[in-house]
């Protein structure tokens, strides 16, 4: 099976840096399903190709998850791509998918112009369209036919197998943790034992996107084989770490029902935006900026309601308004629906002009990633220079936190607090005291009588001058 890698950034061989892999070199490692090749079929300035060969070895397939389903020798593992290609990927480019390059730091964190592609893949087209597309990737996928079969042949017409070749400007740990997450998703396979750890490994790979996919749900179910104890464990994981995820339920369907619309409970985070949305509409606001706006799921709902003429994302994160562009496809949005939105990088502790003078801010679960001495300069450049008439604040209540079973310690890795309901009411009563605002305390979630929500919300409104 093979997968290639291209890139025209220039120089194109930098690419070998970003990969670990000189170029000039035939690179092998054993692997327990056979043995992995890296090589270069092409080098130059203008142009760069690396590409990865997994030469399976039936004898070593015996005895493992898939022997039986499949069979120990007629099989199709040799050749289509699969959960031991990524397994492969993961060994052989294991410095590429974490972002480090020793020797070219600034260029592992740059978006390039990439070509990825992969000749023969169990799949759909329509599938690996709705898998890649919402990440930034232009997708042509093509179905194989099938070889000698007369149009008569109950087996005539395109067979399960697609050539998949993906277009974009993207940085190369983030394609290789794509195509390490969704090469088992689109085969809907797992060709090793699924053991729990493998929950880790979805979570640290779809870090920065797997959250905010529109296919999350499906994605999770196959990559840890319709484990339906597992996939539940892995979503409500997501929707705790990524606040501004597209949000799916944290109780799983039946494997029969994993692609089929389930109803189910409307998950903390959806709850928290339409929250957040209700109480601007409460307001009045037109204009609205979302500062620490993210992968931008709030940007999302707000463009829904016309409501809401204007609307800014402002993180301090370039990747992450990167990333906003991309889940909300603004290269694809209606020109009058795009005139509504501007995204802004600026970070939120510095007074910023360009934020004054709007009807609504929102920080939504903002606070609690910045460092406690931070948090002054924070309220003084939003409430004390930006001024708009109301600012809705939310972030996690700490007391709730007994409530997630197995958590430790803070819901995110990120966090550098988190504040009981008492701590964050004195935080937004003196602080609207000393910038001349009037504050609302109120819940997000399921109330519990003796914990509160899991998610609290402070709305500070301006107070008339006298």
């Amino acid at each position: 099976m093979l997968l290639t890698l291209t890139t025209t950034h220039r120089p194109a061989t930098d690419l070998g840096y970003l990969l670990v892999k000189h170029p000039d070199k035939v690179h092998t490692a054993d692997l327990p399903t056979g043995t992995a090749y890296v090589l270069y079929p092409e080098a130059t300035e203008e142009r760069c190709t690396a590409a990865l060969l997994l030469d399976v070895d039936p004898q070593r397939l015996r005895g493992r998850a898939d022997a039986f389903a499949l069979g120990q020798f007629v099989n199709d593992r040799p050749y289509a791509a699969s959960s031991l290609l990524a397994g492969a990927l993961n060994k052989v480019f294991r410095s590429a998918l974490r972002g480090r390059s020793k020797d070219r730091p600034e260029l592992a964190e740059r978006a390039l112009p990439l070509e990825l592609r992969v000749p023969v893949l169990r799949g759909t087209p329509e599938l690996a369209e709705r898998l890649f597309t919402p990440l930034g990737w232009r997708v042509v996928a093509t179905p194989i036919p099938l070889d000698d079969v007369p149009e008569t042949h109950p087996l005539a017409g395109p067979s399960p197998y697609i050539d998949l070749v993906l277009t974009g400007t993207i940085r190369v740990a983030d394609a290789l943790n794509h195509l390490y997450v969704l090469l088992p998703v689109l085969d809907d396979a797992k060709h090793y034992w699924v053991a729990p750890d493998e929950i880790d490994k979805l979570l640290r790979s779809g870090e920065g996107w797997l959250a905010g996919h529109p296919e999350k749900v499906l994605i999770t179910r196959r990559y840890l084989a319709h484990r339906k104890s597992m996939a539940a464990s892995a979503l409500e994981q997501l929707d705790q770490a990524d606040p501004d995820s597209v949000d799916a339920p944290a109780d799983t369907a039946t494997d029969e029902e994993a692609e089929l619309p389930v109803a189910r409970r409307q998950s903390l985070a959806e709850q928290r935006r339409d929250a957040i949305v209700a109480a601007l509409r409460e307001a009045g606001a037109a204009r609205v900026l979302d500062l620490g706006c993210g992968g931008g799921a709030l940007l999302g709902a707000l463009l829904k309601d016309s409501h809401f003429a204007e609307i800014v994302g402002v993180d301090v994160s370039s990747r992450a308004l990167d990333l906003a562009e991309r889940r909300l496809r603004l290269d694809r949005m209606p020109e009058r629906k795009r005139a509504r939105l501007k995204l802004f990088q600026s970070a939120l502790t510095y007074r910023d002009d360009r934020l004054r003078g709007y009807d609504a801010a929102v920080l939504m679960e903002v606070i609690e990633h910045l460092d406690p001495p931070r948090l002054p300069a924070l309220a003084a450049s939003v409430l004390g220079h930006a001024q708009p008439a109301t600012v809705v604040v939310t972030t996690p209540n700490a007391e709730y936190n007994v409530r997630y079973e197995g958590l430790t310690g803070l819901r995110h890795s990120d966090h550098r607090f988190e504040w009981t309901r008492a701590e964050f009411g004195g935080w937004a009563r003196s602080t609207a005291e000393a910038y001349g605002y009037a504050v609302e305390m109120r819940g997000v979630g399921e109330i519990d009588e003796a914990l509160g929500t899991p998610t609290q919300m402070a709305i500070f409104r301006k107070e008339e001058s006298a």
